[in-house]
């Protein structure tokens, strides 16, 4: 301990809070040694909630406001969605960081992508295993919503009162594609639904072309395609073949004019897909399909990420 504590170097609350350094804790979780430690730390260092950036399109531009912890309304965000967290009930729980008011028991709350009312079955805090329900949470706490769906990563939660869109949460391209083959046709609907659950939850990006045909999953790394492939049979008895797939990566696209990329998808009908947001993407074999593309359709704006909800956020060059 001596070592380490002449190693590094004397704790500096302010560096910490600027993301430069970063405590280190030593303990054991199964022998309880230094867990009551850790706890504390959280409580005496780590900050305040802060504000938040909100972007609400309002005429086709955007809202930009500053939403302070400490303002009357309810706001959170969407960080985490997980499915099957309970074998016996196959429960989905989406997981909130409040941005800003109070939550009770009973508060009517609304998801601001889809403007539909969310009906939470239980609200829950976590630790470790153990789950408690919420009797209030204020501003920088974490609860639980459990729902059966219509609610993805990314998703803005509010009391109704005020009109807001977190931003912050982008995906980016991924960078290896799969073609999902099912064994067993009579399984569809089942993997049907746990595509579009792990899609939601942002565990892979699934794509369905518009063309139809078989859904393709895409990703950064090949661990992914392994840990959906077994979530998928034993969660959703859905037992898969993945086969490599000829893309090799995609760019969202939008257009100036609703014409211009109707133009757009006429002449590419076959590199069109949508993913779980429902936002339409250009499927590429390498990097020269882009180029090309942008050659022919210089209107058109390619996005290598997009936030949540399908507003894309930086053009490729």
């Amino acid at each position: 301990m001596e070592l380490a504590t002449g190693a590094s170097p004397t704790f500096d609350r302010a560096a910490f809070l600027a993301g430069k350094q970063t405590p280190v804790f030593f303990g054991s979780g199964v022998n309880n040694f230094g867990v009551m430690e850790v706890l504390d730390a959280l409580i005496d260092l780590a900050p305040s909630p802060g504000p938040r950036t909100s972007s609400f399109v309002v005429n086709k531009q955007p809202d930009i406001k500053q939403v302070q912890p400490e303002d009357d309304a309810f706001s959170g965000v969407v960080f985490k969605v997980q499915a099957n967290m309970d074998a016996n009930h196959r429960d989905r729980i989406a997981f909130v960081r409040m941005a800003s008011g109070k939550y009770t028991p009973g508060l009517k709350l609304k998801v601001m992508r889809t403007g539909k009312e969310l009906r939470p079955t239980s609200v829950v805090t976590f630790m470790s295993q153990r789950r408690e329900a919420v009797e209030e949470a204020y501003a920088g706490d974490i609860v639980g919503f459990t729902t059966h769906g219509g609610v993805q990563l990314g998703d803005t939660i509010t009391d109704g009162s005020v009109n807001l869109l977190f931003t912050g949460l982008p995906f980016f391209a991924p960078e290896m594609f799969m073609t999902v083959v099912l064994k067993n046709p009579l399984r569809t609907k089942q993997l049907q639904q746990g595509l579009a659950q792990l899609g939601e939850e942002g565990a892979i990006q699934v794509f369905r072309p518009e063309l139809g045909g078989n859904m393709l999953l895409g990703a950064v790394g090949q661990l992914q395609f392994e840990v959906v492939q077994h979530r998928l049979k034993g969660e959703y008895d859905a037992d898969i073949r993945l086969e490599s797939s000829q893309y090799t990566g995609a760019r969202w696209i939008t257009a100036d004019t609703p014409q211009e990329l109707k133009d757009f998808v006429y002449a590419y009908p076959q590199r069109m897909a949508r993913d779980a947001a429902d936002t339409l993407a250009y499927l590429c074999t390498s990097p020269y399909d882009v180029r090309l593309a942008q050659e022919r359709f210089p209107k058109i704006h390619f996005h290598p990420l997009r936030e949540h909800a399908g507003l894309a956020l930086q053009s490729a060059g």
